[in-house]
């Protein structure tokens, strides 16, 4: 009977739950919105101090300038990239708003949503073509009470129309206990003017003076140190992923570039001459068209005092020792780092069963070495350690092939022991990854929830270490609604932060009306108003409460025995699902 779905459905649920022994875990959650940028479709959270700054960034700006002064029209690639949008304007029984013509002389960046649409679409389409602008919408927020606010990182004020250029994406990584800040970004694109060797005429082209570069930021957002690499060739790299405070300063770790391997520098020394175009764009070129980039990068940690003087640089090395016949740029990166000094991330090391075959794995970094800890003979071929308690527990994830396909798998790894423990996830290919870990061994992450390869989506999970199953968030949080019938309106998709008193933040999913490019709401062709799901950063906070049952009660039963009735098909819950998109 439906009574008895519903009661053995409890029984399980309590079955799960039971083994969560905290009371942060036995209650449900409340789930509470942080805000959102004005002007933004998506907010997420990446970081969150214990003493409550948050700090995260926001995708999907509207009213992004466009700048058409330098455009030829009558090029095949725009006037091709025009046929294709009418032809999906019919596909869908509307008729096109706008004609080249209209973008040209008529203003209809500024006024027409399609055309402003278009034209977004047709630039972020060419993202290796530096002879078009260059567009991003992924910025800086802080989170304060409900209010958000861009924090600018390197973008500038654009010299060819109002506001920010708006040409790179900005992450926000970090931030320590007082409120400062890390993160790292692109410098923003200039328009220049050209005149290859073989051209008579100037051509306009974007260029910028370093591909990325770590900076650190003060609690008020004024005050901003750029962690310029010793190596800084062709603008060199470096990026800052966290940051903890600490008696005399601040600690930070992330990566640099520390030289560039001979082959490299031989590819850039033999095609980029300034000849067909810009020494610094074909730099970008090449380093986007190899794996490994141009740049040699190792994991550091920077030292700085209160007034954010730099006092020491720490390269912390490789997981193998480069040859001399190595003809490629080997990377390291540190990730995170604990208040013991202890810091994780990744680096390459080489292949167990072939010398010349280099994977990333998973690493810590510890008293001047480098660990590769994930056992390569259990076939795990690539990885990385993203957070680290003060207990020196790492979590993270390594990838594998599970039922023919890759598949990563979320680990915790006790350093203290050298245990290392791939808990399931939410079935046995479901890919998963530990995000964060606090003090109690409660670690957050999310992992793929769905029955087949085309509807799979990810779904939050809190998992304490030593239990054998994961709990997905959304089964903690309300069915309903306060009139108790309509559809509870957030799922989880992603826990990216679990602080010490399991508050839970991260990014829910829900259904708003949609937007086009320039923020108004759309319709379609018969008037009504169209809807779409759109990220938002949300704070869960644990309340006395009891689990409840989500079933329906029109639910059709279920006549397998219990012997194969695995239990994570009852976390398979709908979710028009959003993969993270910062993880480095």
């Amino acid at each position: 009977s439906v009574v008895r779905i519903k009661m053995k459905y409890k029984l399980l649920a309590a079955s799960i739950l039971a083994t969560l022994s905290t009371s942060a875990l036995s209650a449900t959650y409340e789930l509470t919105e942080l805000g959102t940028l004005d002007g933004a479709k998506h907010s997420y959270v990446t970081d969150v101090s214990e003493s409550g700054h948050i700090i995260g960034t926001a995708n999907g700006l509207y009213n992004l300038p466009i700048d058409i002064s330098y455009i030829d029209f009558t090029e095949s690639v725009i006037e091709n990239a025009y046929d294709s949008e009418e032809y999906n304007f019919e596909l869908s029984d509307k008729e096109i708003t706008f004609t080249l013509d209209d973008i040209e002389n008529n203003d209809a960046v500024f006024n027409n949503a399609d055309a402003h649409s278009f034209m977004v679409s047709f630039l972020a389409g060419r993202p290796t073509d530096y002879e078009y602008q260059k567009l991003s919408s992924v910025v800086g927020i802080k989170f304060d009470d409900g209010i958000v606010t861009e924090q600018i990182l390197f973008d500038e004020e654009s010299v060819d129309y109002d506001g920010l250029t708006r040409s790179v994406s900005n992450f926000y990584n970090a931030v320590s206990e007082d409120g400062v800040s890390v993160g790292w970004s692109a410098a923003p694109y200039d328009k220049v003017l050209f005149t290859p060797d073989d051209e008579d005429e100037e051509e306009t082209w974007f260029t910028h003076d370093f591909i990325e570069r770590g900076i650190v930021i003060s609690e008020d957002g004024t005050q901003k140190v750029e962690l310029v690499p010793d190596f800084d060739d062709y603008g060199g790299t470096s990026r800052a992923n966290d940051i903890v405070k600490t008696n005399d300063g601040y600690t930070v770790v992330g990566y640099v570039s520390t030289g560039i391997p001979e082959d490299r520098l031989d590819n850039i020394e033999d095609n980029c001459d300034n000849e067909d175009e810009p020494t610094n764009t074909c730099v970008e070129l090449l380093n986007s068209s190899v794996t490994t980039g141009v740049f040699d990068e190792r994991a550091v940690k920077w030292e700085l005092d209160e007034a954010f003087n730099i006092t020491s640089t720490e390269i912390l090395g490789l997981a193998l020792t480069p040859e001399e016949d190595d003809d490629f740029a080997f990377t390291s990166t540190a990730l995170a780092l604990n208040n013991n000094g202890t810091v994780v991330g990744s680096s390459n090391a080489r292949y167990y069963k072939n010398d010349d075959t280099i994977l990333t794995m998973p690493v810590y970094f510890k008293n001047g070495d480098v660990f590769n800890f994930i056992d390569q003979e259990d076939d795990w071929l690539s990885g990385k350690a993203l957070a680290v308690n003060d207990n020196d527990v790492v979590v993270g994830y390594a990838s594998k092939r599970i039922e023919t396909t890759i598949r990563d798998q979320f680990f915790y790894h006790d350093i203290s022991t050298g245990n290392t423990v791939f808990p399931t996830g939410y079935f046995n290919s479901s890919s998963a990854y530990g995000n964060d870990i606090n003090n109690q061994g409660y670690v957050v992450g999310e992992g793929e929830v769905g029955t087949s390869e085309n509807s799979r989506r990810k779904e939050a999970f809190i998992y304490k270490i030593g239990d054998d199953k994961i709990t997905n968030l959304n089964d903690l949080l309300p069915c309903y609604e306060t009139d108790g019938e309509t559809d509870y309106a957030y799922t989880m998709a992603e826990a990216k932060v679990i602080n010490e008193d399991n508050e839970i933040f991260g990014v829910a999913t829900k259904t708003v009306e949609k937007r086009d490019t320039f923020g108004n709401v759309e319709t379609d062709i018969e008037g009504n108003i169209e809807y779409e799901s759109v990220a938002v950063a949300v704070k869960l906070t644990p309340i006395d409460g009891e689990v409840e049952d989500c079933t329906p009660i029109e639910e059709e039963l279920y006549e397998r025995s219990s012997a194969s009735f695995p239990w994570y098909t009852l976390l398979l819950l709908p979710l028009v699902g959003l993969r993270r998109v910062f993880r480095f």
